[in-house]
C-alpha cells in the first residue's frame, strides 16, 4: 500500500530503557512503513540529557510548541542510585515536569477498556478520566532539612517592596523538614477550561476534588476559579447537553469513585493526579493499559505517551541477551493519539482513519487472547502469551491484511 502523507511534523521524544528498545520496534513496525512523515527527533536518553545539561528536555519541549505535537517514550527521572549508575554531573528534574511546565498543559488519562481483561473493580464499565494539573505544586516546590531549634517562616514580598506578607510556619524545638510550593490563577484558570471542554467534547461530567476545608486558601482558590469559569462559560452548554459540574472533597470523591460505574471526568491537583491516576489504570486491569495525553488550554497542542515507566526490570534481561514479554500497547497509543491529533489538525481523514485502525487492531487482538505475560497472567493461568515483538509483528501482520 501506498505510505499516507502526513503535511506537518510531529516532535519525536526518545526515551530510556525498556520502553526505548520497544520505541523502536513500534517504528520499525507500525509506523515508518505506512507513513511519509517528518518526525523531529530529540533524544531525552539519560545520557543526551546529562550531555546537554537537561537543555534537550527544554529544546523538544519548545519544538512541540511550534509543531503542535509531540510523542514520548517513557525517560527516567533519575533519584542518586541512577546518579551513580550513569555517573551523572547531577540529579536533573523531571522531563516530564519540565515539558509540562513549558506547554501550561493539562494532563488527560484514560484507560484502555479490554472485556477480555478482568477489571479489579468489576462494577466499572465506563471509562474514568483523570484530568491532572500539569503546573506547580509539590513538583516545584522548595524543601529544607532543619537541623537545629528556630522558626520557619513563609514570607511574600510584591516586586515593588510594598506588600510584605509573612506568616510563621513552625517553631521547631528540635529535628525537622519543611515544604513550601505554589500555584498561580491564570494556570488553575487553564486547568479549568481545559477540564471543561473535554467534558463538552466527550458530553461527560466533570468533578473536581480538593480539600479546601483544610487548605482553605490553597485548595479554595481551585474551587472558586473552577466555579467562576464554569458559570461565566460553561454552565449554559453543560445544561443543554445535560450534563454537570461539581466540587466535592477528595475524601468523598474517593470513595464515590469506588461507587460509581464510571463516564465522568475528575480534575485533580497535580500530585493528586498523578496519585489517583494509577489507582484508577489498575481498578480497570493494567497501568499498561493507560494513555496520557498532555494538552493545551485551547486543545491544539498535545503531548502523548504512555502512562507506565521504562520497565527497568525487563531492560536488564534484556541486556543480558533474554527475549522480554513487555506490554507495547500503551506506546503504541501514545503514537496512535499523536497521529490521530496531527490528523485532526491537518484535516487529514486517512491518516486518522490509519490511527483508529491500530487501535482497534490492538483490541481486537487483546480480546482474542493475543496478548504479553502481564496480561495473560491477569486473565488466567492457562492464558497464553507472546514476547513484545511477537505481539507488535501480530498488530503489523493485521495491518498488513
Amino acid at each position: 500500500m501506498a505510505k499516507i502523507k502526513v503535511k506537518n511534523p510531529i516532535v519525536e521524544l526518545d526515551g530510556d530503557e525498556m520502553t526505548r528498545i520497544i520505541w523502536s520496534f513500534i517504528k520499525e513496525k507500525l509506523i515508518k512503513p505506512y507513513l511519509d512523515i517528518d518526525l523531529k527527533y530529540y533524544d531525552l536518553g539519560m545520557e543526551s540529557r546529562d550531555k546537554t545539561d537537561d537543555q534537550i528536555t527544554v529544546d523538544a519541549a519548545n519544538a512541540i510548541k511550534k509543531y503542535g505535537v509531540g510523542v514520548k517514550c517513557a525517560t527516567i527521572t533519575p533519584d542518586d542510585k541512577r546518579v551513580k549508575e550513569f555517573n551523572l554531573k547531577k540529579k536533573y528534574p523531571s522531563p516530564n515536569g519540565t515539558i509540562r511546565n513549558i506547554l501550561n498543559g493539562t494532563i488527560f488519562r484514560e484507560p484502555i477498556i479490554i472485556e477480555k481483561i478482568p477489571k479489579f473493580i468489576k462494577h466499572w464499565s465506563e471509562s474514568v478520566v483523570i484530568a491532572r494539573h500539569a503546573s506547580g505544586d509539590i513538583y516545584k516546590s522548595q524543601e529544607i532539612k532543619i537541623k537545629t531549634k528556630g522558626k520557619l517562616y513563609l514570607k511574600f514580598e510584591s516586586e515593588d517592596k510594598k506588600t510584605l506578607i509573612e506568616k510563621e510556619v513552625c517553631n521547631f524545638d528540635s529535628d525537622g523538614v519543611g515544604l513550601s510550593y505554589f500555584n498561580n490563577n491564570k494556570s488553575i484558570e487553564d486547568f479549568a477550561h481545559s477540564c471543561f471542554n473535554f467534558g463538552l467534547d466527550r458530553k461527560i461530567p466533570v468533578y473536581l476534588s480538593t480539600k479546601n476545608t483544610i487548605l482553605q486558601s490553597y485548595d479554595e482558590s481551585f474551587k472558586e476559579i473552577f466555579e467562576k469559569v464554569y458559570n461565566d462559560q460553561y454552565k449554559i452548554k453543560y445544561e443543554n447537553l445535560g450534563i454537570f459540574y461539581q466540587h466535592r472533597l477528595i475524601d468523598d470523591m474517593i470513595a464515590c469513585l469506588i461507587k460509581w460505574t464510571g463516564g465522568f471526568l475528575w480534575a485533580c491537583k497535580n500530585y493528586d493526579g498523578d496519585v489517583m491516576s494509577d489507582l484508577v489504570a489498575q481498578g480497570f486491569g493494567s497501568l499498561g493499559l493507560m494513555t496520557s495525553v498532555l494538552q493545551s488550554p485551547d486543545g491544539q497542542i498535545i503531548e502523548t505517551e504512555a502512562a507506565h515507566g521504562t520497565v527497568t526490570s525487563h531492560f536488564r534481561q534484556h541486556q543480558n541477551g533474554l527475549e522480554t514479554s513487555t506490554n507495547p500497547i500503551a506506546s503504541i497509543f501514545a503514537w496512535t493519539r499523536a497521529l490521530l491529533h496531527r490528523g485532526k489538525i491537518d484535516n487529514n481523514k486517512e491518516l486518522e482513519k490509519f490511527s483508529h485502525k491500530i487501535e482497534s487492531i490492538c483490541k481486537n487482538l487483546l480480546n482474542k487472547g493475543i496478548m504479553t505475560k502481564d496480561l495473560a497472567l491477569m486473565v488466567g493461568p492457562d492464558q497464553k502469551w507472546l514476547t513484545t515483538q511477537e505481539l507488535i509483528n501480530s498488530i503489523s501482520n493485521e495491518l498488513n491484511n
